[in-house]
């Protein structure tokens, strides 16, 4: 188990994204699973899919088992510094929120032209 010295950034957990040199972020801990993609039940490619990044909703999501989760505590290598850096992790009700403040026009406008469109038809009947 790593001391609380062990701290890396996530732009240093985003370099290592390959099958060759495999970190993923699980609930603020880094995990160096390059040694454990081929003997990972679910495959290779469930682990190189999240890569590099926060890959905590994936694992959580998959519903793993209590050895798997002590399993996985031979492979931290220490946890994320987040002093340096704001989690970039978004629910998806955030970033639906976000997208419609920021688009908020696009509703509007075709609302708009139904309404203009339907007043033209019905002056024409």
């Amino acid at each position: 188990m790593p001391t609380l010295t062990d701290f890396y950034a996530i732009e240093e957990l985003s370099q290592h994204n390959t099958k060759d040199d495999c970190w993923i972020l699980v609930d603020g801990k880094v995990y160096d699973v390059t040694q454990y993609l081929d003997d990972h039940p679910g495959g290779d490619d469930v682990i190189l899919a999240t890569t590099g990044k926060d890959a905590t909703e994936e694992f959580e999501d998959a519903g793993h088992s209590k050895s798997a989760r002590e399993l996985m505590q031979q492979y931290c290598i220490g946890e994320i510094d987040t002093s340096s850096s704001i989690s970039t992790k978004q629910s998806h009700s955030e970033k639906f929120v976000q997208l419609t403040k920021q688009y908020w026009f696009v509703p509007v406008t075709v609302a708009g032209i139904s309404v203009v469109v339907g007043f033209l038809y019905l002056r024409k009947k």
